[in-house]
């Protein structure tokens, strides 16, 4: 096979999408997908008394992602991948001839790529979600089961006031309003945009979304729960929205929160509910696997560590000193 049916072969050429079997590499770095050892070490092109094989080229489309891959489908596409290898080698020829190889950050950062590479091999040995043991999911998901609660969830709408009069005296007008007096209240009384609405009142136009969406603030959940919590929402104004008792009342209290004002309405609700094991299956599955390629990774660093002792010279690390820019954008 020449080089470039076996390049084109490697690109899946006459096809929409780049086969992941026919670019995948073989272990030992030769053969890679599709090609022979004889293939992967031809030579594209001599950079000096350096070279880049068709193997090398294929590798550097591996490493892609399978999106990206596609772009190179054109002949052209791929004479100008070529070209960035062949920059790519000259460039980095250049900065060892220079001894920039030789910078500490450099080697560092030479060292994560390195670090990176194992822990990605690590992790390979780690069941991907579909192969997690059933049993598994099961015992989980017992040992777990308040994770997989839906409490509650409230939608606030309010009317937001500068003063504590302006909104006693709004109150008294909300408490009896309908939906769209309430959304007319909203919009010409609060001092806040809300909804979809403007940043205040006086600068809303009329058609400025439903009116009974003016002043929604979004749901909560109840106080406490921490996966209820909206930036929208004050911690005072959710404690309010869960002491009304059906959905379409105002709170019978203005709420003070953050030198503000609130008249809170409770919008709408969902009810609490417990999810089922089928429903959470995926979401267990994922975790797990996520957890077992942490614990893979964990457990070659801990290896390593054992076959190579670590000491610390604790008073040279004290001298250590960090250089941290002052708050107000001086020097040290």
């Amino acid at each position: 096979m020449t080089g470039a049916a076996a390049l084109a072969l490697a690109m899946g050429v006459g096809c929409s999408r780049p086969s992941a079997s026919t670019l995948a590499p073989v272990d030992g770095g030769v053969g890679i997908g599709t090609l022979s050892a004889e293939e992967a070490s031809q030579v594209l092109a001599q950079v000096g008394d350096r070279t880049i094989t068709l193997g090398d080229y294929v590798a550097a489309l591996q490493h892609m992602d399978q999106f990206d891959r596609i772009r190179y489908s054109a002949p052209a596409r791929r004479r100008e991948l070529l070209g960035e290898m062949i920059d790519v080698m000259l460039l980095a020829d250049e900065a060892r001839e220079r001894g920039y190889d030789k910078d500490p950050a450099t080697q560092q950062e030479v060292r994560e790529i390195l670090r990176d590479a194992l822990l990605k091999k690590a992790r390979e040995a780690a069941p991907a979600p579909d192969a997690i043991p059933a049993p598994d999911v099961h015992a989980y998901f017992d040992a777990h089961k308040a994770d997989f609660h839906d409490p509650e969830r409230r939608r606030v709408s309010a009317i937001v006031l500068a003063t504590p009069a302006a909104a006693a005296s709004v109150l008294e007008v909300a408490s009896r309003a309908t939906a769209s007096q309430w959304g007319e209240l909203v919009r010409s009384k609060s001092i806040e945009g809300q909804g979809t609405g403007a940043s205040t009142a006086s600068s809303r136009p009329e058609a400025d979304g439903p009116l009974d969406l003016a002043g929604d603030l979004g749901f909560v959940s109840p106080p406490g729960d921490p996966r209820g919590t909206n930036v929208r929402v004050p911690e005072e104004v959710r404690r309010a929205v869960f002491e009304i008792d059906s959905v379409g009342d105002v709170s019978p209290r203005v709420v003070p929160a953050g030198g503000k004002f609130y008249v809170v309405k409770l919008a709408s609700k969902t009810e609490g509910r417990d999810r089922t094991l089928q429903d959470a299956e995926r979401s267990i599955r994922v975790k797990l696997a996520q957890d077992r390629a942490r614990e893979a990774e964990d457990a070659l660093v801990e290896e390593l560590r054992k076959q190579y002792p670590v000491e610390i010279d604790e008073a040279a690390l004290a001298e250590v000193k960090v250089d941290v820019p002052r708050a107000d954008g001086g020097g040290p």
